[in-house]
């Protein structure tokens, strides 16, 4: 959690450099579109589809003493990574003009600058997915073995590329400096992990594995899931397409709140569900579906305790949060209201969006990846409808339509949580849901005196500046919830203070 914190703040310190360099305005908005392929590539054939499904086969083979064979796993996979990565991407190059017109941003046509530079830095940036796709497997490898902290760093390494592409490099070469420096954030993402690779000592087999049985089972895993990642990265597709019609600014306006709001959860759920999916892995493959309820259990009590108060402090404290973190050089005030807006909308998921990430990285444990699958391709098609919808009504109040693209997005979200957990219950009966409405009471509670509180601050200090209006908030907020947390004697609190004790006697 402490390595994924500092991932995510210099992913933080990235989009401040890049708002305070570019603001909303049109070259932030073509990168981010044209960045959206490279993404796509990378979460399609490597990033959270691979992941779900070679941890759980990867790890299996190494419970049953099958190292040798593990290690011909992960070399087909690689091998096969490299060759199909390529080929996408030299296909994608070749027809970015028609993706960028028809499928990614139509709404850019109307200004043919803007056109071409998303097409060019498109065709820039596209090798990113072929080198992310190779360190999302390595990343896979180290978390089988258990191994967190440095792949937990990797993505620091992505965003200081990028900064040194927005502070050395665009004064040189302006926009296409940022997409340099994409490359060489990826570069750094995979270089920072061979070492922890190369200690593993591993093998290395040259073979595509096509007749190779645990090959088999990664392909016959990640079909569903690749369903999956592909309906969410159609969502992404279609907010880029929707908002390239609205006012300029919705693209990177959305984008900038979307990822203010990943970051608790980056930092809250998916440091937790990574952690666990390996844990999940092996209690699953040895038949300890007790141990897994229990370990389930507990992760989704700790998820819910921290998630619920972060997600009401980020729509009480929307603006101040924009204005400490973006708004300075080209960021102004204008900006800030764009971001603010779709934070409000984005934050009331982020619950949501953190227990998601749990349950399927549960499920994926338990080689399963057709039921997320299925309930995720339903919540994202009702996000599209929703999106649709909602960004009409906004638009006939007068608001600006991208808060309803949000509000989709994170209505979508919460439904897919409630199917996601209905039908865990049926494969682990065992999940104590007790236990769990227990704490999402005490939490809810907590955080009705943690709202009032806020609040009240913000009321009295409404005139102050926005810096002591956020942290005053946050910090009084964070106190009080904390105490009211203790006082109903949660007992993760004093688990935490027992690990927290335990760290320090042995001096981490």
């Amino acid at each position: 959690m402490l390595a994924l914190a500092f991932s995510m703040l210099v992913g933080l310190l990235r989009r401040v450099v890049m708002a305070n360099a570019f603001g909303t305005g049109l070259e932030i908005e073509a990168f981010t579109a044209a960045n959206r392929v490279s993404e796509t590539l990378f979460n399609l054939v490597a990033g959270g589809a691979l992941s779900s499904a070679f941890i759980p086969t990867f790890t299996s083979m190494l419970s049953k003493d099958d190292r040798r064979g593990a290690w011909k796993l992960a070399s087909a996979v690689g091998n096969l990574l490299l060759l199909l990565l390529s080929l996408i991407g030299i296909l994608a190059a070749v027809l970015a003009p028609q993706v960028v017109r028809y499928l990614l941003a139509p709404g850019f046509s109307d200004n043919l600058y803007k056109e071409q530079l998303t097409i060019d830095l498109l065709r820039l940036m596209l090798p990113s997915a072929v080198i992310f796709g190779l360190s999302g497997l390595v990343m896979g490898i180290l978390n089988s073995y258990q191994k967190f902290f440095i792949p937990a760093l990797a993505p620091a390494m992505y965003s200081l590329g990028m900064i040194f592409g927005v502070l050395v490099l665009n004064p040189y070469l302006g926009i296409y400096g940022l997409a340099w420096g994409v490359l060489i954030g990826a570069g750094l993402h995979l270089i920072l992990q061979l070492p922890a690779l190369i200690g593993l000592r591993g093998e290395y087999f040259p073979t595509l594995g096509l007749k190779y049985a645990p090959v088999h089972e990664v392909g016959r895993l990640i079909g569903p899931r690749l369903i999956g990642v592909a309906v969410v990265q159609v969502n992404f597709w279609v907010n880029i397409w929707l908002a390239s019609f609205m006012t300029e600014g919705s693209v990177i306006g959305l984008t900038l709140a979307f990822a203010l709001m990943l970051l608790p959860q980056a930092i809250i759920a998916q440091s937790i569900a990574i952690a666990a999916m390996p844990t999940f892995s092996d209690q699953f493959a040895r038949e300890k579906l007790q141990e897994m309820s229990e370990s389930l259990t507990a992760s989704m009590r700790g998820i819910l305790l921290l998630s619920i108060p972060a997600s009401v402090g980020m729509i009480l404290l929307r603006r101040e949060i924009v204005i400490i973190v973006y708004q300075r050089g080209e960021f102004d005030d204008w900006s800030t209201m764009l971001v603010s807006w779709a934070l409000l909308w984005y934050a009331a998921g982020l619950v949501g969006h953190s227990v998601v990430e749990l349950l399927s990285r549960a499920f994926y444990a338990m080689h399963d990846t057709k039921t997320p699958v299925i309930v995720g391709v339903i919540a994202m098609t009702l996000n599209i409808g929703f999106s649709i919808l909602f960004a009409s009504i906004f638009r006939e109040l007068g608001w600006l339509p991208m808060g309803g693209l949000a509000l989709g997005n994170s209505l979508a979200t919460g439904l897919e949580m409630i199917g996601l957990f209905i039908l865990m219950r049926r494969r682990l009966p065992k999940v104590d849901q007790k236990s769990v409405i227990n704490t999402l009471g005490r939490s809810l509670i907590a955080v009705i005196l943690m709202a009032g509180i806020v609040y009240l601050w913000m009321q009295i200090m409404k005139d102050a500046s926005p810096w002591l209006v956020g942290v005053g908030g946050i910090v009084s907020g964070g106190i009080l919830y904390a105490l009211s947390l203790y006082v109903m004697k949660v007992p993760e609190l004093q688990t935490l203070q027992s690990v927290i004790t335990k760290r320090f006697r042995s001096g981490f």
